[in-house]
């Protein structure tokens, strides 16, 4: 066994003990009854490890520092990859990589969104398919050319002193009532928002769009840079209700305890604003280095990496057997949309359509 197999068995086996240790830790309340992790995905991940390991691998990604840089960091010490990351915003990163062409020199485009992938779709490899057989046929690219690695789901967030959950409406639509004016919390800049956008479009049309964000502007919407700071405003009571990914609320929750005034409602009729979509990665047709970006994509679809977005980031996990937060209803469980990921590529159309529309500075 070589020398970077061994750190990655002990580096894996300490994760592993960490979260059985949080997992056995008492709680108020059952998360839910969850399939162990398994032992032989974790052997896997270290066989896949064996052999010549490649000196470089570069990144470029669309997910923030804060939220993927410690188990990027885990994937580094395990395996010894010198792995070398690109930070930015996952539309400026698909115009960089769409500009440098076969001469990138990205090994991985790890993106916020499904748009991001599809817009450099041309330039991904098709990947393995054990790889892609990891998770669900919805949560990946219909042409295998991408996978995804958490799933964010979109909902609305609540006041729960100032509103009722039973006072919300079913759907998006419902938001276009007049009884909604100066409630509303959006970020129309926002990348998520901007592809549940792009979910309307596919779904309804650009004229029902269109008339949704005309609906929405008429009442006089607050204007947020991200998802963030409508959470905060929503539990100041600065507005009502507001579009936001749902990890966000747990993020609050940890730090500020269960009395926090703000709550997650899943609309129960579905469409555009049940969306889940999924941050994912796909490795460039031109990288040198695609042995270890595989490996890269088996590490963050192994139990212990997708644990670390269930536990620290909040997201839904996409492979079986992981433990999620108690509050957070399976996935299972929601009246989500279906709709071909691969759909979303179209940002720019969303981007002329809220420009149109005055939604955009």
């Amino acid at each position: 066994m070589s020398h970077h197999t061994v750190k990655l068995v002990f580096a894996v086996l300490g994760l592993l003990l960490v979260a059985c240790a949080q997992a056995a830790q008492p709680t108020p309340q059952v998360i839910r009854e969850t399939v162990p992790v398994e032992v032989t995905r974790v052997v896997e991940v270290v066989r896949q490890s064996d052999g010549a390991t490649p000196q470089k691998l570069i990144i470029y990604s669309g997910r923030s520092e804060s939220l993927v840089g410690p188990i990027i960091e885990q994937f580094r010490e395990a395996t010894g990859v010198d792995v070398q990351v690109r930070w930015g915003k996952t539309a400026e990163l698909a115009a960089t990589l769409l500009e440098e062409g076969a001469n990138s020199p990205a090994d991985i485009f790890f993106a916020q969104d499904p748009g991001g992938l599809g817009a450099v779709a041309g330039m991904l490899a098709p990947l393995p398919q054990e790889i892609l057989d990891r998770v669900d046929p919805r949560f990946r690219d219909p042409e295998g050319r991408w996978v995804g690695i958490s799933g964010r789901a979109r909902v609305i967030v609540y006041n729960t002193e100032r509103v009722r959950p039973e006072e919300l409406p079913d759907d998006l639509w419902g938001f276009t009532e007049p009884r909604w004016k100066g409630r509303i919390g959006w970020a129309p800049t926002n990348a998520s928002f901007q592809t549940m956008v792009t979910a309307m479009r596919v779904a309804w049309g650009e004229e029902k769009t269109r008339q949704w964000l005309e609906g929405i502007l008429a009442n006089e919407p607050k204007v947020y840079e991200k998802n963030t700071p409508i959470m905060a405003a929503a539990s100041a009571g600065e507005i009502d209700v507001g579009f936001v990914n749902h990890y966000y609320l747990y993020r609050f929750l940890q730090e500020e305890g269960e009395s926090f005034p703000a709550r997650n409602y899943f609309l129960p009729g579905g469409g555009p604003g049940s969306l889940v979509m999924v941050a994912g990665a796909g490795v460039l047709d031109s990288s040198a280095n695609k042995e270890a970006a595989y490996k890269f994509l088996r590490f963050m679809l192994s139990p212990v990496a997708q644990q670390y977005f269930a536990t620290q980031t909040f997201e839904y996990p996409l492979v079986e057997g992981v433990r999620t937060h108690r509050e957070l209803p399976p996935l299972s469980e929601l009246n989500v949309i279906q709709i071909d990921l691969a759909d979303l590529a179209d940002l720019q159309g969303t981007v002329r359509l809220l420009s149109n529309v005055g939604a955009l500075p």
